[in-house]
């Protein structure tokens, strides 16, 4: 039986905090059960499995290297997205071409990586709105994905996307009209 949000993220500020007390093991899980999320979520922003790769990585060097410094461990989730965001944009900044989404990712590979059910009449509605929701330019791609995907708040995905609340809310607002657009004209054709 899967944990609630509620039970996952009291499960995360413990490993935090036994992780900040010098618990390996704690790190370990801590990292394992963020390790495809942090992934995801760099491959939203960077469009590219192996520049995501890259960015989850680095930012994992920094979770360890910051972990004692984080006097919140309730923030862990926002402060973890906000080292892989930074991460993606030093990559993103350093690459002399525009970012863009690859087209080459399926979607079953997204809706995998987010972990989302099996059953087959769910998959194919979850794969349809996945696939739209990889048409929207990066910066409504990952608020969305944040905020409904990863049923982070809007304050929290502020802190994720290094952005103000109004900017979050501006980009959701965008997003939603997007997508909505999307489904009307495949309603119409």
């Amino acid at each position: 039986m899967a944990m609630a949000v509620g039970e996952n993220r009291i499960l995360d500020e413990f490993l935090v905090i036994a992780a900040q007390g010098g618990d390996a093991g704690a790190f370990n899980l801590l990292a394992h059960r963020w390790q495809r999320k942090l992934l995801a979520h760099a491959w939203r922003m960077t469009g590219n499995m192996e520049q995501a790769h890259d960015a989850a990585q680095t930012g994992w060097l920094e979770i360890a290297a910051g972990l004692r410094r984080l006097t919140d461990e309730r923030a862990f989730p926002a402060w973890a997205y906000r080292i892989v965001s930074r991460a993606c944009t030093r990559q993103i900044a350093g690459a002399i071409r525009h970012r863009h989404l690859s087209e080459q990712l399926a979607v079953e590979e997204l809706v995998e990586m987010q972990g989302a059910p099996v059953d087959p009449d769910l998959h194919l509605d979850t794969a349809r709105v996945m696939g739209l929701i990889r048409r929207l330019p990066p910066d409504q791609h990952s608020a969305i994905a944040l905020f409904y995907l990863e049923e982070m708040s809007v304050a929290e995905v502020a802190v994720a996307l290094d952005i103000p609340v109004g900017t979050v809310k501006t980009r959701l607002l965008h997003a939603r009209r997007r997508l909505r657009s999307f489904l009307e004209e495949k309603d119409h054709a």
